[in-house]
């Protein structure tokens, strides 16, 4: 997998954890923040890289 594409997969992973985050209050952890951070970042850095 090429490394724009695994950074969309991040992405949308992110859009959809952080959307359902908010709308179902079951999915909230205290690490939740942590981690959708990290995942935002290895996504934008995977994305740019690939321009």
């Amino acid at each position: 997998m090429r490394g724009r594409d695994l950074g969309m997969l991040l992405l949308a992973i992110w859009l959809i954890v952080t959307g359902l985050a908010a709308l179902v209050p079951a999915i909230n952890f205290a690490g939740l923040g942590t981690i959708l951070a990290i995942i935002a970042i290895a996504a934008g850095v995977l994305i740019l890289i690939r321009r």
